[in-house]
């Protein structure tokens, strides 16, 4: 729980809401790089609030729209309890999950589950409202005929149409703990307090009428990073800025 933030981004059009992991003591935190793509399009400012009821500002120090991934370095901040990284070639599927972060901004959330599927692979849309998804930190929800895409089956249906021209594509974790609007960025946790995934996305189905699904809740399908995967893309970002 202290490795973990909520992290709030602030447009002009509005504010949304994302978690984070806190990497070192000194402020580095990881995310999705939806929950800060209108900040990194330098569209938006960035606050996180901690465990313990602090806040300070942020800046994105580094980012990979392509693997919906991010890091923040928060300012003026010392003593931070980093996350402990697990080894997600490890996890099995059966295996008991934690997931915590900021459903609906309600900070500090814990929900439990397992890892219902591994090497799940899955595409979201991950702009910010300056791409023109007009959703801001848009978290990860998979559009409504996603089922259909991937596999050519299941209930689906049109979807919405709206996308932002970037997106991310990855071998996720699939987990059946809770993950709503809010989640994104936040760890995926083991039975050893182990970090082995970023909770990035979820499916949530819409109304037929072509509404969009962020009205809904989970349905038990949620996608995680795996954290191998998220351990390379972090040595990209901090030496390059961008990968």
């Amino acid at each position: 729980m202290p490795s973990t933030v909520e992290i709030s981004v602030t447009t002009q059009s509005g504010s949304d809401t994302g978690s984070g992991i806190i990497l070192s003591s000194t402020g580095e935190i990881l995310t999705n790089y939806h929950v800060i793509a209108d900040a990194a399009q330098g569209n938006g400012t960035v606050k996180v609030s901690f465990s313990n009821g602090k806040t300070a500002s942020a800046t994105v120090t580094g980012s990979s729209a392509s693997n919906d991934l991010a890091l923040i370095k928060a300012s003026g901040v010392s003593g931070l309890t980093p996350a402990s990284l697990g080894d997600s070639s490890k996890v099995q599927i059966g295996d008991q999950v934690v997931a915590i972060g900021s459903p609906e901004g309600l900070s500090g959330t814990v929900t439990s589950g397992i890892v219902s599927a591994l090497n799940r692979k899955v595409s979201v849309d991950v702009g910010g409202s300056s791409s023109g998804s007009g959703s801001g930190g848009f978290d990860g929800q998979l559009p409504r005929n996603w089922w259909n895409q991937q596999y050519g089956g299941g209930s689906g249906g049109s979807g919405n149409g709206s996308s932002s021209g970037t997106t991310a594509t990855y071998q996720a974790i699939q987990t059946d703990a809770s993950l709503n609007p809010g989640n994104s960025g936040g760890p995926l946790i083991n039975s050893a307090g182990q970090v082995i995934g970023v909770n990035a996305a979820m499916y949530s189905d819409s109304s037929s009428d072509g509404s969009s699904s962020t009205d809904s809740g989970s349905v038990g399908l949620g996608f995680s990073i795996p954290i191998n995967h998220v351990k390379d893309v972090i040595k990209q970002m901090e030496q390059n800025g961008s990968s």
